[in-house]
Parts: C-alpha cells; structure tokens; sequence
C-alpha cells in the first residue's frame, strides 16, 4: 500500500510538472539560459536578451525553471514615470560551485551600427535590472555607459527583468570586472595618446599660420580642432569635465558631425585654391556653408537628422574632392597632386566608417582604430601642407637681394636680355628669343652684322645708324622698334630698351637693355588706325578717308594732264522706314548688300566710301567723258533697284544719286562734295529714284530750304497753317458725304504753299507731329459744327491724312483720344488716313495701333490703296472701313481705257465690307464709270475743288437748301 502511494505522488508530480510546463509561455520556453562560467571575461548579451510586452507600468514573465523544476512568475513595476518603459528579459546561469560578480555593460553611444540617414547618437539605455531572485544589481558610476553589479549564487539560474529607455542596444555585454577595468584602462591610454597627439597637431597648425599667413594653413587647423573636438567628444572628454547628459551628448555629436564635414570642405577650397580657377567654385563653396550652418540649426531640434545629413556630406566631400583632385591632377597643378595620396587613403577610410555605420564591420577595436586613422589623416594633410610651403614654392621674403630681386623681375616680365659687348663688336640675347623665332641657340649671338641682317631691310639702316649715335654721343637712352625675321618668313615686332655702358675712359664699352615682343601691340595699332578711317559695319572708307583721298585725287590728276575727279553721292530712299519695318540688324544687313553690289561696280583707281547711315560716296576718275559718267550713275541705279531678299519677302530700294563735276571752281574738297550732296537732295526731293547733275542755281535751293525749315517753326504761332476741304460725294445719289482735310502754308513772302514744298521738311525735323495735331483737331471741331448744322444717316464725315511719324508715337492714341473729347463728332465720322506703306512698314505693330484706333471711335481709311507691296491676308486683320483708290488707276489712258485693276480694287473691298472711295474724278463720265463699277464715294474736280471751311459751309446749306 505504501508502495502504491509513493507511485502514484510520483507519478502526480510529474503529471504538474508536464502541466506547468505546458502552461509555460513561449518566452520561458524560447530562450535558454547563458551559463556564467570563471574562464569567461566577457559574454555578449545580445541575443540571450529577449523584448516582452509590458501591461501599463507594469510587466510579467516567467522565470526559468528551479532548481525543484518549478516555473515562476514575476511582476516589476516601472521606475520611470516620465513615459512607458521598454522591457527586456535574458537568463543567466551559475555554472560553478562558487559565488560569481559579473558586470552588465550597454554603452550610450557606439559608432557600429548606428545607421547612416538617421544614426543613434546616444542616449541612457538600461534604467533598472531587476532578478527574479538573489542580490539586486547595483548601478556602478560611468559616464558614457550603463554598469551594473550582479551576484549569481552558485548553481542558481536567474532570470533578469531589464526596463530600457528604448528598444535600441547598441550593445550589451556581461564582463568579468578585473577584465571590464583591464579593457577600459588600455582604452583609456589609448585615447589620451590619439587626443595628445590630436591636440598639438591642431595647435602646431594654428602656430604655422601665425608664422606662414597662407590661407591653407588655417583651414588645415580648422579641420585638426574639429577632428580634435570630435574624439574629444567620443573618447566621453567633454562628458567627464562637464558631466553633459546624454542627450546634450546627442546634441553635440550631430554638431561636431556637422563641422567636420564642413571644415574637411573648407580645407579642400583654401588648399587647392579654387577660387582662382573659376567663380562657380567659390558659388559652391558659400552654398556648402549656408549648408553647414542650417545643419547647425537642424541639430537643435533634431539632432539625428542632422548628424545622418552630415555624414552624407562627408560622402558628398569625398566624391566630389576626388572629381576635382583627378580633373586638377591631369591639369598637373602641383597642390592636387600632392594631396591625391592623402586623399586615396581618405577615401578607404569614408568607406571603412560606411561598413561600420551600416554594421557590416564590427569589431571591438575597429571604432578606436578609425578615430585614429582619422588623426593619422589629418597628419598627413598637415605634412602636405607644410611639404608646400616649405619645398621652395616661393621665395622667402627678406632674403632676396637687390640683384636677385632685379632678375626675378626681368624674368616675370618676359623681356630678352640685350647685350652688345662695343669692344669686340659681339651681341649677346637671351636664349628665350631664339626659340620664339623657329632659329638653332646661338644664330643671333656673335658679330653685331649677323642680328642686323636678322632684321627686316627697311630698319636695318635706322637700327645701323642709331647704334653708332650712341656709340658716338657716350650718353643717352636707345628705345626702338624693328622687326625680326622668324625661319617661317614672317616678321615679329620686337622694341630694344637699353643703356649704354661708359667705360673709365669715358668710352662706350658695352650696351646692355631688354627685348619685348610687341607683336599684338602692333596688330592692335594697325587695327586701330584702319578703323578710325574705316566704316565698321562695311568696311569701306568712312568720310575722313574719303575726303583724303579726294584732296590726293584733286591734286594728282590737276599735276597729271588738268583732269579732275568726279564725285558721286548716292543716298537711299526711304530707308528710314525699311530700317523700322525689318529692324536695325536686318537693315545693317541691307546696307553690307549694297556696299558689295556698289563695289563690285567700280574699278581699281576709283573710291567707294560710306559717308553716313544710308549715304554712299564714290571717287569716280576712271571715267572722262560727261556721257559715260552719267551712264556709270545709271548703272548705280539700276543695281540698287535690284530686289534684296529676307526671309520670304523681297525688298526693294531706290536711290538719289547726285553727280558733281569738278569744274575747277570748288576751291576746297569740302566743296566739291557738298556740291554732290546738294545734288543728291535736290533727286531725292523731286521723288527719289533719279540723279541729278549739280548745277549752281541749287546753292540757291538749299538756301532756301533752309530759310523756309525755319519759317516752318514759327507758322503754327503765327497761325500761319491753312486747312482746305474737298468734298467726297456718294455716287449713288449725288449727294455730299463728306470732305478731306488738306493743309495749305500761307507763307507771307512766298504766298500760299502747296502740301509738297513743306511736309518732308516737317517729317524731317519732326515738325510733322505738331502739324498733324493741329490738323485733326481743327478739322474735328469744324466737323462737330457742320454735323450739328446738317444732321444725316450716316452723318457726314472728315478724312485727316496720318504720317509715319504720328503713327510710331504712343502718344497717338492721347492725342487722338483728347481731340475726340474735345469736339463731339459721330462714332467714326472723324476718319484717319493712312497710305498702305506706312501700314506694312510694321504690320504687327500697326494692326495693334489701329484697334486701339477705332475703339476709340475713330474711323479708318486706307490710302493710295494699290500701290504699295501689302499683303492681302494682313489688309484682312486690320479694322479699316474705307478704301481709297489712289488716282493713278482712275484716270483713263490716251485712248480712253482705264486700268484693269480698278475694277478688282472696287470689288475687293465690297468684298471685305468697306466703302470704297475714288480719287480723280475728273469728270461727269469718271463718276458715271465709277458708279457702274460698284464704287461708293468719289473725289475731284468733277465735284469741287479744295475749298475754306467758310465755303464747304456754305455748300452744306445749299445741299440742305435743295434737300428741303
């Protein structure tokens, strides 16, 4: 019975225990316990420690199995209270018979593994250890690590409780405490030997700057105090004097991280000087500070982003130096040669901290080992350094004698030494100038005869006798120029500077100066003097040469046989408003065009010059006779009548050509081409496209012209402008619609001047903006009277001819715009005229002017419409309502037919709806002609010649009269 009993509590037992176990969670299941043994100094904890979920500000594990194989639980409650705790559980086991004392190691910061985009820069990691049974731990003192004491009885298994700030580790580990204090004493040293020698590497820099004064020097020892400022900071310097929490740690690391990247950067530029290669490096410089100083700001509010934004800029520093250091190695500067060995080996170690941050390198002593590589670096960017400064770059200052520093300048400048010895007649050059010349060393040296046949022949007498002057007179100072002859045949310019050398008798011994090239020199005077009589667009004479050589041509020819030359102006119509139309590059185009063409025209002895912007001149000598003189001008006028293409149009110009004979009777140069000029002007005020002969009655005309442009100025004040109206009649039925406002010059001595005799004057002095202004708003005001006197449907209207000059004014629309507020006139009954060359001058521009135009309430007609080169697609796109066809296609021929193209004219624009008006009615049979062929409106004598405002108001009232 006894027997029985003991089985069955036995087998009880074993059914509880298999029950428990069963119950056990998976936690005390899954990790085994890491047995503690006396022969091991350290264990690594890292993957016995297992994470669990806590439940409020509490947690509760099972503990390993007893020694009675029983498992327990345990509840620990949270020390912090700040916010919720991250709970950790790992298992040790005594093995041996007797009572072990283990230390429990997590650092704060470790640079293996702590990531690259957004590192781990350190923080406090274990809070508490809690043990399921035994002593509890004991928190040892340390500064950049958490330690704590544990006692493990012997043959007892243990489970530990760890609560964590978070659930990074970036290591834990279980150390003996004999080796623990073995380890960190040699760590210790080893860091005092890595900051020692860290620190007098920074302030042996900072000292040679003080003695050197280059710009490299400091940037060195700005990057050895930020290496210096970073193992301070890692080697837990700072944290020991100044007992920094670990999140100021945090801070700070980012802060060095980010220094670090931006002096190794400043290093780059200031050694390598690459300011001096090119701006957009010294851009880059100022962009990777402005850089540096907002990482500066980020680490303030987030010192992980900051400090893996900072690494990547130690990445960036890397790859783009090394892009640099080889593009200026190949260039063979010196300094990025002598870095690039530093550099390669600065490039294994961005690679080597690249495995370590990532954790694919990871060793105890690998972190150490790369904090003093970097110090080694730093050493070797310092022995650069100073290997540059001190290998003779430069010479030393205060230790050049005057003799040296002579030399040093003739050497910088680049002259050749001279040397003639006078006693033995042997000259001596620089061994520089040879070379230049394609000669063997020694062909210029020798006999003074030798270097004077080297010389061109036209200096060789001059340099010859300037020579023997000095010589002869003992004193003064030789500078001349000459020309040395090169193998290839060319010449170079060269200019002596030298002294002569009195010996003790009183004599010239020797004459001792320098030789300097001064080929471009002269290149550039040459250029210099053909373009100060050169045009520089043509390159033809300008005025000043053309005037020489009339004046040599007037000279030779009188000594000759008494023949004289003749001198031709030719001077482009119109050009002003092609050059508008096509823009001022198109029109510089032209103008090389026709000089090429008039070149081509001339012979050797003759001279073509460009006298100003469209005015050519010509020195005709090898013609004689009058006949063939005026057939040579003909030839002129036909070559420049000859269509210039641009683009997909073609321009066509014309020409006035003035021809002045010299008769003996021009006493001075000046006067036989303003003779020409004259001449020129009087063709193109007769219309353009013709050549005149001078002859002396124009003298009179232009004095004329010129009184009567003065009279112009005052005719407005003395109200001395006139305005003439003729009527416009509608040939439907006869009846006035309305007249053209003409302007007539009452001049007091020369009667009254028809618009021909003073508009081009007004054009060309700008009168013409004035007078038009004056014209539309008189012409208003008399229009507001009449409609208010005979009101008609439509109402009647008044057409006032527009010129260029008031059409390329902005200021049209104001004027327009306050003559319409001024007189009160029917919408478009006040009618701007425009002829259809002033409209396709500028088409865009125009048809932008014309809307404007009529949205105002101006009307708007298109004048001497035919005669022109327009384009019908652009007539399409502007806002005319009138057409006027110009009178050369009304009036009949001889045998009584008019043109063909009236009827097309008359009939395109009842196509593009506008009323279409015709000038030239001369008779009761043009209107009837007109009417069958569709026209609206006529003008001409057939209906009244131009008439005062006082008489086309009286016309109205009869109009009115017989109407009634």
């Amino acid at each position: 019975m006894r027997t029985t009993l003991l089985l069955l509590s036995r087998f009880l037992t074993l059914a509880l225990l298999a029950l428990g176990a069963a119950m056990t969670p998976a936690l005390a299941q899954g990790v085994d316990a890491v047995a503690v043994t006396a022969t091991s100094p350290a264990i690594n904890l890292g993957r016995a420690l297992t994470f669990v979920q806590g439940e409020g500000d509490r947690v509760s594990v099972p503990t390993a199995p007893g020694s009675d194989g029983i498992v327990r639980r345990m509840e620990v409650r949270q020390t912090r209270t700040d916010s919720s705790s991250v709970w950790g559980v790992f298992t040790l086991s005594n093995a041996t018979d007797e009572q072990v004392d283990r230390l429990v190691v997590v650092p704060h910061y470790r640079l293996i593994r702590s990531g690259l985009l957004r590192p781990d820069l350190g923080a406090q990691r274990l809070v508490s250890l809690t043990p399921s049974q035994g002593f509890r731990p004991e928190r040892q003192t340390a500064v950049d690590q958490d330690v704590f004491l544990i006692t493990l009885d012997p043959g007892t298994t243990v489970t530990f409780v760890a609560e964590l700030h978070d659930p990074r580790l970036p290591q834990i580990t279980l150390w003996q405490p004999d080796a623990f204090k073995d380890r960190e004493n040699s760590f210790t040293l080893y860091r005092g030997i890595i900051l020692g020698i860290a620190g007098l590497l920074a302030l042996f820099l900072t000292i040679l700057f003080v003695v050197k004064g280059s710009l490299m020097f400091p940037a060195a020892a700005l990057l050895a105090w930020a290496v210096l400022g970073t193992l301070a900071l890692d080697f837990g310097f700072w944290t020991r004097v100044m007992e920094l929490a670990p999140e100021v740690v945090a801070f700070w690391r980012a802060v060095a991280e980010a220094i670090l990247s931006a002096t190794l950067m400043i290093f780059l530029f200031a050694y390598l000087d690459l300011n001096r290669w090119h701006v957009r490096y010294t851009v880059l410089m100022a962009v990777w500070l402005a850089f540096a100083g907002g990482m500066l700001t980020v680490a303030w509010f987030d010192p992980s982003i900051a400090a893996g934004i900072a690494r990547l800029g130690i990445g960036a520093v890397t790859i783009l130096g090394t892009v640099i250091l080889v593009y200026l190695s190949v260039l063979r500067y010196d300094r990025a040669i002598n870095l690039l060995p530093t550099w390669v080996l600065f490039m294994v170690w961005s690679g080597a901290a690249l495995l370590m941050v990532s954790g694919r390198l990871n060793n105890e002593i690998a972190a150490p080992a790369m904090l003093g590589a970097l110090v080694l670096l730093v050493m070797l960017i310092g022995f650069t350094v100073m290997q540059h400064a001190f290998s003779g770059a430069g010479v030393p200052r205060g230790l050049v004698s005057d003799t040296e520093r002579k030399a040093l300048a003739l050497t910088g400048a680049g002259d050749v030494i001279f040397d003639w010895d006078v006693v033995t007649n042997r000259i001596w050059v620089g061994p520089e100038l040879e070379p230049q010349l394609g000669l063997k060393r020694g062909t210029l040296e020798g006999v003074a005869t030798r270097f004077i046949e080297a010389l061109h022949p036209a200096d060789r007498d001059r340099i010859r006798s300037t020579l023997d002057t000095v010589v002869e007179h003992r004193r003064g100072r030789l500078v001349e120029e000459f020309r040395l002859r090169a193998t290839d045949g060319h010449f170079i310019w060269m200019v002596l500077r030298a002294r002569p050398v009195v010996g003790s008798d009183g004599e010239v011994v020797r004459l001792v100066g320098t030789l300097a090239d001064i080929t471009e020199f002269k290149a550039a005077e040459e250029r210099l003097l053909h373009d100060a009589v050169h045009d520089n667009l043509t390159g033809l004479p300008n005025r000043e040469l053309f005037l020489d050589r009339l004046d040599a041509s007037l000279t030779s020819l009188a000594a000759e046989d008494g023949r004289r030359p003749t001198v031709m102006v030719l001077d482009i119509d119109r050009f002003k408003q092609v050059n508008d139309s096509v823009g001022v590059s198109v029109g510089d185009s032209i103008l090389l065009s026709v000089s090429r063409r008039l070149a081509r025209l001339i012979k050797p002895q003759d001279t073509l010059a460009r006298l100003a912007g469209d005015q050519f001149a010509i020195i005709l000598v090898s013609e004689r006779t009058p006949e063939r003189i005026t057939g040579f001008a003909e030839t002129l006028r036909k070559a420049l009548r000859a269509p210039i293409a641009f683009g997909d149009r073609e321009i066509f110009l014309t020409g006035s050509i003035g021809i002045a004979l010299a008769d003996g009777t021009q006493v001075k140069r000046d006067d036989l081409l303003k003779d020409a000029e004259l001449a020129a002007y009087h063709a193109k005020r007769l219309g353009g496209d013709r050549i005149e002969v001078f002859k002396p009655a124009l003298r009179a005309v232009k004095s004329d012209r010129l009184a009567l442009e003065s009279d112009l100025r005052r005719a407005l004040e003395r109200n001395e402008i006139a305005i003439v109206y003729q009527p416009v009649v509608r040939l439907a039925d006869r009846t006035l619609a309305g007249f053209e406002a003409l302007v007539r010059w009452d001049h007091p001595r020369l009667g009254r001047l028809p618009p021909g005799e003073f508009i081009a004057i007004a054009e060309e002095t700008g009168l013409i903006v004035e007078l038009g202004l004056f014209v539309m708003d008189r012409s208003a005001r008399q229009l507001a009277s009449w409609q208010q006197l005979m009101p008609l449907d439509p109402p009647l209207f008044v057409s006032v001819n527009v010129s260029s000059r008031q059409l390329l004014r902005h200021d049209l629309l104001q004027d327009i715009k306050g003559v319409l507020s001024r007189s009160t006139v029917a919408r478009g009954s006040l009618k701007l005229e425009l002829t259809e060359s002033l409209v396709m001058e500028n088409p865009e521009y125009a048809a932008q002017m014309l809307q404007r135009i009529r949205e105002l309430g101006a009307g708007l007609s298109l004048d001497d419409f035919g005669t022109g080169y327009s384009s019908l697609s652009y007539l399409q796109r502007f806002p005319f309502d009138t057409i006027k066809i110009d009178k050369s296609f009304v009036r009949a021929d001889q045998r009584g037919v008019r043109p063909v193209i009236l009827r097309t004219i008359i009939a395109l624009g009842q196509d593009l709806g506008m009323e279409v008006v015709a000038e030239g009615a001369e008779s009761d049979a043009d209107a009837v002609e007109l009417f069958q062929l569709g026209c609206d409106y006529a003008q001409g004598f057939a209906f009244g010649e131009p008439m005062t405002a006082d008489q086309a108001t009286k016309l109205l009232k009869a109009a009115l009269a017989q109407a009634a």
